[in-house]
């Protein structure tokens, strides 16, 4: 009986709570660096807890966000927005009227002083971000076309709009490197020529730890 009772609470808690209602928050990524989590908040829902790091947040479409506990307004965000949000800086809330699609970028060491700046990075590349914990910046290959020859860091890869990839390295060697559109991966640091061989345009965020 007494287990039933809890059940029936805990139920009648979520019917009450919009917090309760279709979270979705997966660990995508963990290494030694970083933890990478993808969540999905529904309309009034916050981020289930998060460990108290400092992390990267990558908005996967657009919406409307509030930092809970901070006082902080809430702000629209659009596809591609990269935030980073310092640790004790409370939990995300989607105050907006439709779903909040995410990466979290969660990281585990204490950085470095070094600045990367654009060093390495393909021309067009759009640098987002830099501080002691991360350089963050954004890539679009439109399709059937290749990028300069470009060295990146072991890194984060966010992809908003997939593609048919291949990486052709100074060796001669190639590379599939295919992403979908939605896929959160790791990708170890290399230098290589970027080859949309797709129908599609190649947009990316990439994280990259210090």
């Amino acid at each position: 009986m007494r287990i039933r009772l809890v059940v029936v609470a805990a139920v009648l808690a979520c019917s009450v709570l919009p917090q309760c209602a279709n979270a979705s928050s997966a660990e995508k990524i963990r290494n030694a660096k970083v933890v990478v989590t993808e969540e999905s908040l529904d309309s009034g829902q916050a981020e289930p807890p998060l460990q108290d790091l400092p992390s990267i947040i990558v908005y996967m479409n657009a919406g409307r966000a509030q930092l809970t506990g901070t006082g902080h307004p809430a702000e629209n965000v659009s596809a591609g927005e990269t935030v980073f949000s310092p640790s004790h800086s409370g939990a995300l809330k989607n105050v907006g009227t439709g779903s909040l699609h995410l990466a979290r970028i969660q990281f585990l060491t204490a950085g470095a002083d070094e600045t990367w700046g654009t060093t390495g990075l393909a021309p067009h590349y759009k640098l987002l971000l830099e501080n002691r914990f991360a350089r963050a910046y954004d890539i679009k290959i439109p399709a059937h076309t290749k990028e300069p020859l470009h060295t990146h860091h072991d890194r984060v890869v966010v992809s908003l709009s997939g593609a048919k990839l291949e990486h052709l390295l100074p060796s001669g060697e190639v590379q599939p490197s295919t992403l979908k559109t939605g896929e959160i991966v790791w990708r170890r640091g290399g230098t290589h020529v970027g080859h949309n061989l797709g129908d599609t345009n190649l947009w990316v965020i990439a994280v990259e730890p210090k």
